[in-house]
Order: structure tokens, then C-alpha cells, then sequence
């Protein structure tokens, strides 16, 4: 942060001393001047044995800014016939102060001929500003204030992207992340610079660097840790098995790293949760994977809340899975000149953080050419899905990509249990339970590692629904417990395993999109 400023406030004692008092007091409690100014007043001066009208102007000498307060009396003059106000007013002058001059009435008519003429003086050499009342006064002494902090470069007004990332140096950005980056956009966008290039260079090149500092933009793209510098940068993936949001979470993660790293994590807890085909081996030797919903409209929607999220929100972008739909919710805004609808034809890429979406285009992360919404849209319409959905929900964006009917379905067996039967996640819990299996033979089935958890999360429903039963139930917390089906359980798991291609850990069939699915991304 700047260096304070003191701020000298003059004008006669005795007229204008409440006003002087509430511009300390708004300056002291603003929560942007406060950090930049303090404020000198004549009452703040402890007894001492000098004059007042020499130790003013040692304080006009010492201050960054002068603030003239303009009322209608002259108050004392010295032999010469000058007010220390006027004398404080031509010190400042002198010395090159920026000066503020605040006149309080709109007319001169009841002014000292003295003050009048201090008025016109000031009013010759730099704009003033007149005043009915104090909050009149506040208003126009903040927007001067600020105007000066942007003016001085103490303020920042160029996007958040492309400004210092406070507290960060190149040795908080990865060299390994950085090279990575270089040879996936020399590969896919024929960059200019290999993996070789030295950061700074890289970084000039790519204007991440501000007076020599990381930007925001170079550490979301590069650092070491982003979160240390922008906690809420992180991505949070949650998994309901119902149509809506319920606690406890079923399965909930957090997801830290790169904006590279955040895409990539996001879009494969998506990926791991909903209904996939594997094809054969007929025409390539790797077997084609197909997803209930397509891979790359799912992949544009989270590049999407990456890319053009609110950076300065304290908000975090939200990936949420439900049994008839996926919601991606990051903070912030369309632009002023984009709505809803102009999201469903052609449209201009305004990108919200530009010194992001330059690294993400080369890197084709997303196209620069406003086609994202459009590519979602036509990829569900292949895959036999409505289209998309997008709405603005306060300071929130909201992408919502729907499942198919048969992923509904299924999804409705929530972790509480209904007669569609149990989800798609419990089915492997099941047929692991056939012949009957410990709880940590079960937990490893769904990779968890909190025992209460998993007991109260998948099998208590289970038990409830009547599938699966204890094997020594008057002693539910003994370690020979063991789980295994109910003859309902039984009698139900085959028929749901013939309907699935290749057995029970195989999730339903989906519509295929006629486009081929590209591999995944990621530098």
C-alpha cells in the first residue's frame, strides 16, 4: 500500500469548525481514505511554546495535500493586513501543494471584502468547489480525494487482471507450469515462444507482469499456489443425488490450483459421476468413451465460470451435479452488453478478465470468438438434450446443462432410498455385498476415508430401503461386521445389471453425441 498522506485543512477557526470536524471524521472512517490519509487540524495541537500561525505552516510545508475551507469571515490579520488562512492558501501555492478549495454559499454578496477577494484569487489559479451544506461538502471532498489517488497512481483503475497481485514475486509462479503452458500453445496455437523461454520474458510477452510484479493473471495462471494470494479463486464440486440441495453432501470436494488446474480437477469430478459407454476396439486400437452429457459442453461450462468469474468477489465458482441436471454457478455479471438471449446467437467475446483469457485461448482452453454458448448448445441438441440454460441469479451466473430422462431415473433412488431404487453410486456397494463384505471393503468401492461418513451417508439408506442387512445386528458397531444383500436387494440387483452393457460397475447407457469426443484438455 502507499505511504499515508496528511491532509491540512485550513480555513478560519471559529466559522467553519464543524465542518472541518466532519471532513476528518468522514476521512478517518471511509474505508478507502482512511488507508491513504490522515488528517491535521489546529485542535489536534498540544500546548507548546510556539506561535500558531508558524507552526500552521511548518504543517502546510510538512503535509501531501491542502484543503481550503472558504466561508465569509477573514478572521485575524497580521500587520500586513493577511489572514493566516491567505497565508496558508499562498505557503501551499508556493511549494507546488495540490490545493482543494471548498466555498461554502453560492454567492459572494455576504462574503468579507478580504475573503472575497481570497476566493477570487483561489478562484484564478485552480477550479473550485461551492457548498450549501456538509454533506454536499463530504461528497465533493471524497470524489476530489479519489480523483487524486487515481490521478497519483495510489489507485489502481485498469482491470484487476492486469494489475500487481500485492505481496506476490516470480518466485511464487512455477517455471514446470509455465513451460507446460509454453508447449501446449506452441503446439496448439503455433505461439511464438517454446518451452525454454525464460519467465520474465514469457511474462512481459504475455503482459502479466505490472512495474516489474505478477499480476492477479500471473498467478492464477502460474503460481506455485494461487490460493494464498485469492482464497476464493478455488472451485467447490458438490454431488446430490436428488433434484435438490440437501445436507449432508454426498460427495463434496474443494479444488485448488491453477485456473488450468481448476478446470481440468472440475471437469473430471463431472465426468466421474455421471453415466459413460465404452464402444470396442473396431476401428482404434483405444476403445471410444461416451458421456450421458457431452464432454465438451460440460468442459465450456466450467472453462466458462473459470474464465469470467468475479476475481474480486469473495464468492466461489460452484460446480453442482443433480440427478436431472448440472448447475455452474460463478460470481459476477454479464457485461452491459451482453443479456441472456444474446448468449443463444452469434455474439462478440467480451471477456471479463482479458490478461486470463489470452493464456486459456492459447492454450484452447476456449475460443476467443463469442462461440462457447453456442457450441453447449448445439453439442446437447447432437446428443439429443434441451438446450442449455442460462440465467442471471443476483450477482451470480448460472449455467444449467440438463441429463437425460433415464439419468433422472436412477438419481431419484437418492441416499435416502425411494421404490426407483437405490443410486447409481450404491449399486457397486451392493453387488459387492452379495456375498457379504466389510464396512472398509465397502468404503474402498467409493474411495472414502471417514467411517462415520460412509456408514451414516451410503449404507444407513440402504439398510432403511430394506437392501442390504447387518450380519450381526444386535452388534452394530462390532469390527466382524459385515453387510450384505436382503433377498429384496438380490432380487432387485439383477434386473438393474441387465440393463446395463457391461455389469453392474457399468453405468447406464446415454445418448450419444454425433460429434467425436475429443480427449481431455489441459496443458
Amino acid at each position: 500500500m502507499s505511504a499515508r498522506q496528511t491532509l491540512f485543512i485550513s480555513s478560519v477557526q471559529k466559522e467553519l469548525a464543524a465542518e472541518r470536524c466532519a471532513v476528518k471524521h468522514f476521512i478517518h472512517t471511509a474505508p478507502l481514505l482512511s488507508r491513504f490519509f490522515d488528517v491535521f487540524l489546529f485542535e489536534d495541537l498540544p500546548a507548546t511554546d510556539q506561535r500558531a500561525d508558524a507552526v500552521y505552516l511548518c504543517e502546510v510545508d510538512r503535509c501531501a495535500l491542502y484543503l481550503g475551507l472558504f466561508g465569509n469571515d477573514d478572521g485575524f490579520e497580521d500587520a500586513q493586513g493577511t489572514s493566516p488562512t491567505e497565508h496558508e492558501f499562498d505557503r501551499a501555492t508556493a511549494l507546488g501543494k495540490p490545493r482543494l478549495i471548498y466555498v461554502r454559499g453560492a454567492n459572494d454578496s455576504a462574503r468579507h471584502p478580504k475573503m472575497r477577494a481570497l476566493v477570487r484569487k483561489a478562484g484564478d489559479q485552480l477550479i473550485r468547489r461551492r457548498f450549501a451544506h456538509t454533506p454536499e461538502l463530504l461528497a465533493a471532498v471524497n470524489a476530489s480525494l479519489v480523483e487524486h489517488l487515481a490521478r497519483t497512481g495510489a489507485l489502481r483503475t485498469g482491470p484487476f487482471d492486469a494489475s500487481a497481485c500485492p505481496g506476490a514475486t516470480l518466485a511464487d509462479l512455477s517455471p514446470d507450469k509455465l513451460a507446460l503452458f509454453l508447449a501446449r500453445a506452441q503446439s496448439q496455437r503455433g505461439f511464438a515462444l517454446d518451452p525454454a523461454t525464460p519467465m520474465h520474458n514469457a511474462l512481459t510477452h504475455l503482459n502479466l507482469l505490472d512495474a516489474g510484479q505478477p499480476s492477479h493473471a500471473a498467478v492464477l495462471l502460474f503460481g506455485q499456489a494461487p490460493q494464498r494470494f485469492l482464497p476464493s479463486s478455488e472451485v467447490k464440486c458438490m454431488h446430490f443425488h436428488g433434484m435438490g440441495v440437501s445436507k449432508p453432501i454426498p460427495s463434496y470436494q474443494i479444488y485448488k490450483g491453477t485456473v488450468f488446474e481448476l478446470v481440468d480437477q472440475a471437469l473430471d469430478f463431472v465426468l466421474s459421476k455421471i453415466a459413460r459407454t465404452v464402444g470396442t476396439r473396431a476401428t482404434s486400437v483405444q476403445a471410444p468413451v461416451g458421456y450421458e452429457l457431452p464432454r465438451e459442453a460440460v468442459a465450456e461450462a466450467i472453462v466458462n465460470a473459470v474464465a469470467h468469474r468475479d476475481y474480486t468477489s469473495n464468492a466461489s465458482v460452484q460446480v453442482m451435479l443433480f440427478a436431472d441436471r448440472l448447475e455452474i454457478w460463478n460470481p459476477g455479471e454479464l457485461p452491459p452488453q451482453l443479456t441472456v438471449d444474446n448468449l443463444r446467437r452469434p455474439h462478440a467475446s467480451i471477456p471479463r478478465s482479458p490478461r486470463i483469457a489470452e493464456p486459456l485461448s492459447l492454450a484452447r482452453y476456449i475460443e476467443k470468438a463469442g462461440t462457447g454458448t453456442l457450441d453447449m448448445i448445439d453439442l446437447c441438441a447432437q446428443a439429443g438434450l434441451p438446450a442449455p440454460e442460462f440465467r442471471q441469479d443476483g450477482g451470480q451466473f448460472v449455467q444449467t446443462l440438463w441429463r437425460p430422462k433415464g439419468a433422472t431415473e436412477a438419481d431419484e433412488g437418492t441416499q435416502s432410498g425411494t421404490k426407483s431404487g437405490p443410486s447409481r453410486d450404491q449399486v457397486q456397494i451392493l453387488a459387492k455385498a452379495s456375498a457379504g463384505a466389510a464396512l472398509t471393503e465397502l468404503m474402498a468401492i467409493d474411495g472414502r476415508t471417514n467411517r462415520t461418513k460412509f456408514r451414516d451417508q451410503v449404507i444407513k439408506p440402504l439398510l432403511e430401503q430394506g437392501w442390504l442387512e447387518m450380519t450381526l445386528p444386535d452388534k452394530p458397531t462390532s469390527s466382524q461386521q459385515k453387510y450384505r444383500l436382503t433377498p429384496q436387494g438380490a432380487a432387485w440387483l439383477p434386473k438393474r445389471a441387465t440393463n446395463r452393457p457391461n455389469g453392474p460397475d457399468t453405468a447406464p447407457t446415454a445418448p450419444q453425441s454425433k460429434q467425436a469426443i475429443k480427449g481431455p484438455k489441459g496443458p
